[in-house]
């Protein structure tokens, strides 16, 4: 029910929101006509449609987004007739009586049937046109429905979160429209002008056709706003689920969170839930499929994890020394890699990955998010502490407290029989990627390269969709402002260079800086080049950069390529690709 009104009161800020203006025209051609019949199913029919379509675009992969943008073009048609009949009414029927029916009975019969009411069909009509082209600018709020829809899977509750979405937007816009309609009315009767209100209202509706035809609704509309409502969705998500400072990877708006311990102490346990089972995984690595009777009386700790998020590299030194620690003391440590890219499915990567990163317990490879589904999980890391009861006793999202896990770990196997068991901690001697983040420094968050969740894009033009696009960097970026540079096609969840020269620029204010790379699809190499204010990093070079800048890109992983040395302040980051293939998908700081 909270995420319900989360997710509501997010849509109600989109009337703040500058993406909402090319719609705007089709709602208040409904101005002056009775709102419950002619408004409010216009609205209705916008609210469902942009629920449905939102949701199969979440979870039904490439062909869903395919079928939409015919739709999208179908709604295009169909509401540029309906503008068209608004500016030339008798002219449209004379020219294409045929083919201007739909607009035409969109226009006129919607105003008024034979009865001389309003009718409501031809508004639905409209309102489920307008909610197949309505592309609104996703803020926070916007962003944890849809990445909790892509990983939760079609359900009944991701439509109902969307829903209410679209409800709140329809809600701020129900009480525009009967704002607007009472000035229509007086404009009307005291200049008596209302055909030209028509006509101007027929203009504004081909203008917002144009306008989401050249793609500026998810283009140059995003960098504008007459209102940052930003923040205030910010804050509504943190007081609704507290987080630290670290941030979270799932919700798409930050990096890793941290719930507070439902432990205070080592005295009191509390039993959260009986732990599901890990049925579902699509294959093993480093041990056979594990059941519930092969886990009968050990402790279990589970760390679901994805190979590319800095935090879960940030927190598995910690996992691998308490997997070694008290291994011949009852405790299992099980990985579960659920991937958050789709390279991450591949289970090659997945087990180079394992590797590379000294992983020797056992990783279930969770492709489908079974087993994520089955403990209700929403973020990466999230570690579950479970008894030799089988019985879920503590949980904790994201980096950080890992004192208190391991204590956790202690009672857990002192509550199974075990004597003896270790009371120290761990120390770990983490470097590169893995070594802990300055969070008192880190003001940027992650950013997706990706049309799907991408945020602060400041080229010119905003991003093209699925195209290749020719793109001009942003000479003096803002703070946490990127752009890209060269000729690129920008897809949902990555950016693919398609000729040599490209570049990427990124201004922020951390100590380290991230980018999930691949290379071409072929797999040849890909090199390039960094500069950090215009200048070779120097001892500011990350691990996968040396001090000239110059660096490979091999694999798709997660690329270090600065670790400021001196004062963290604000710094313009540029990556210049020498060759062309490469993949960007994600920044990440620390």
């Amino acid at each position: 029910m909270i995420l319900l009104v989360l997710a509501y009161l997010g849509g109600v800020l989109t009337i703040l929101s500058p993406c909402i203006l090319p719609v705007l025209p089709f709602v208040f051609a409904r101005a002056g006509q009775p709102f419950l019949r002619s408004g409010l199913p216009m609205l209705c029919g916008m609210a469902i449609t942009f629920a449905g379509v939102a949701t199969l675009a979440a979870v039904g992969g490439g062909w869903a987004v395919q079928a939409n943008q015919y739709g999208r073009f179908a709604a295009l048609l169909m509401l540029a007739f309906f503008g068209m009949t608004l500016v030339f009414p008798v002219l449209a029927d004379r020219v294409a009586r045929p083919l201007v029916a739909i607009g035409a009975r969109l226009s006129q019969s919607a105003e008024h049937d034979d009865h001389g009411t309003a009718s409501l069909l031809p508004s639905f009509l409209l309102g489920v046109a307008t909610g197949l082209l309505w592309a609104p600018c996703a803020g926070p709020i916007l962003g944890l429905v849809l990445t909790g829809a892509a990983l939760q899977g079609a359900n009944v509750g991701t439509s109902l979160l969307l829903l209410a979405y679209a409800a709140g937007a329809a809600t701020s816009l129900a009480i525009a429209l009967l704002v607007g309609g009472r000035v229509f009315v007086m404009m009307k009767k005291s200049l008596g002008a209302g055909e030209w209100i028509r006509r101007g209202l027929g203009l504004a509706v081909l203008a917002g056709v144009v306008a989401i035809s050249l793609g500026l609704d998810t283009g140059l509309l995003t960098r504008f706003s007459l209102a940052r409502t930003g923040g205030f969705e910010s804050a509504l998500v943190d007081a609704i689920r507290p987080r630290s400072a670290t941030a979270q990877e799932a919700s798409g708006g930050a990096e890793s969170t941290s719930e507070p311990s439902k432990a205070s102490s080592a005295a009191t346990l509390p039993v959260e839930r009986i732990a599901p089972s890990l049925d579902g995984a699509d294959e093993w690595l480093n041990s056979k499929p594990l059941t519930a009777a092969d886990l009968r009386g050990k402790v279990v700790l589970v760390d679901f994890w994805t190979y590319s998020c800095i935090n879960c590299l940030r927190a598995l030194p910690y996992v691998r020394a308490w997997a070694e620690k008290y291994k011949d003391q009852g405790l299992i440590v099980i990985g579960v890699h659920a991937p958050e890219f789709a390279f991450e499915k591949d289970v090659d990567n997945v087990r180079r990955a394992v590797r590379d990163n000294e992983i020797a317990y056992p990783v279930a490879i969770d492709n489908d998010y079974a087993i994520w589904r089955a403990f209700k999980n929403e973020y990466w890391p999230a570690h579950y502490f479970i008894d030799a009861q089988g019985r879920i006793r503590h949980h904790h999202f994201g980096e950080g407290k890992y004192d208190e896990s391991e204590r956790v770990i202690q009672q857990l196997l002192a509550e199974s029989g075990r004597s003896h068991v270790s009371a120290d901690l761990v120390k770990t001697q983490a470097a590169g990627a893995q070594l802990a983040s300055d969070l008192g420094d880190v003001q940027s968050p992650e950013t997706y390269a990706g049309y799907a969740r991408a945020a602060n894009f400041a080229s010119t033009g905003g991003q093209v969709k699925d195209a290749a696009h020719v793109y001009a960097a942003p000479v003096e970026p803002a703070r946490n402002q990127w752009g890209l540079a060269g000729n690129w096609s920008v897809g949902e969840e990555k950016a693919d260079l398609l000729a040599a020269g490209g570049r990427i620029v990124y201004r922020f204010h951390a100590r380290d800086l991230h980018l999930v790379l691949g290379p071409s699809t072929n797999g040849k190499p890909v090199r390039f080049r960094v500069r950090i204010d215009g200048a070779a990093p120097g001892q500011n070079h990350g691990t996968d950069t040396d001090n000239d800048g110059n660096g490979v890109i091999t694999e798709q992983r997660l690329y270090q390529l600065i670790r400021s040395s001196g004062e963290v302040k604000d710094r313009t980051f540029d990556i210049e690709f020498i060759d062309p293939g490469a993949q960007a998908f994600a920044f990440t700081f620390g």
